[in-house]
């Protein structure tokens, strides 16, 4: 009897550490690089915050003098994220990144091309 419960509490336990494991927060400021038809992508600094829970991913991203725009999406099984985030203008950003152990990345691919190195907070 002892053991069943010493083991109900064992899993208890590793099931609510489970449960409440911290998110994990990573950034990346830059420069942008242009698509075909662009000339002053260089010139815009982009600031990318990614949020990682589990599977879920929230996102904002700031180009120096502009308003905030913000995206979400679901991890797949080898770390990648795709989805869109809108911008100003009806335009649509193509949001592409890859959570991995000492390789996350994160690429917006629109107006600009903004994409880099995530790096833990």
């Amino acid at each position: 009897m002892l053991k069943t419960i010493a083991a109900g509490t064992l899993v208890a336990v590793l099931s609510a550490g489970a449960a409440h494991a911290a998110s994990v927060v990573y950034s990346w400021t830059g420069y942008g690089t242009n698509p075909p038809g662009s000339g002053k992508c260089p010139t815009y600094k982009m600031t990318i915050d990614v949020t990682v829970d589990g599977a879920d991913v929230k996102g904002r991203f700031q180009q120096e003098g502009r308003a905030e725009r913000n995206f979400q999406a679901k991890l797949d099984n080898n770390g990648v994220l795709k989805t869109t985030a809108a911008v100003s203008g009806g335009g649509m950003m193509d949001v592409i990144g890859q959570i991995k152990d000492g390789e996350s990345r994160i690429k917006l691919d629109g107006y600009c091309i903004f994409e880099g190195k995530l790096t833990k907070k």
